[in-house]
């Protein structure tokens, strides 16, 4: 796991892919902490629209206000293209240096990734907990177990560039 802590940034960036909202959670609280403007929440489209939408309601419905949220539905199917994405709308908007929020599990991968493509971007990566991995006891549970693998398999391909 990758916890560059806090600290100012232009802009906090949600990863898409979490279902139980902990990341727009963590990005929210650290906004309001002052660490960046907004947050720019990512995300792939689902069956009902974009994945941003979804989770900045989450948010709304637990006390934020929409406005500190920023939705960028980026059509994206894995972190590589996401990041991708990310990179062209950060250098679009003057964008230079993020707070990068995911689960605990995805950061190192999600952080090579950033940074690999976009070595322009100064990116501090901070991780969100995940309710079913724990970096400390993630082996004693089916949960952990399954993510682990699901992550480490990822990273594999990620290093073999597929």
């Amino acid at each position: 796991m990758e916890d560059d802590r806090p600290q100012k940034s232009d802009a906090i960036v949600v990863l898409g892919g979490d279902d139980f909202g902990n990341r727009i959670m963590k990005a929210a609280r650290l906004q309001q902490a002052g660490y960046a403007p907004y947050v720019l929440v990512s995300g792939p489209h689902h069956l009902l629209g974009p994945e941003s939408d979804e989770t900045i309601e989450y948010a709304r419905r637990q006390g934020y206000e929409t406005s500190i949220f920023r939705p960028l539905p980026s059509g994206s199917d894995s972190t590589r293209t996401e990041t991708a994405f990310l990179g062209q709308y950060f250098r679009e908007h003057g964008i230079r240096k993020i707070l990068l929020v995911t689960s605990n599990y995805h950061t190192r991968r999600a952080a090579k990734l950033m940074r690999k493509q976009n070595p322009d971007i100064w990116t501090v990566v901070v991780p969100a907990p995940d309710p079913f991995f724990t970096p400390n006891t993630w082996w004693q549970t089916r949960n952990g177990q399954k993510t682990f693998m699901y992550e480490w398999m990822k990273t594999a391909a990620t290093a073999l560039g597929v």
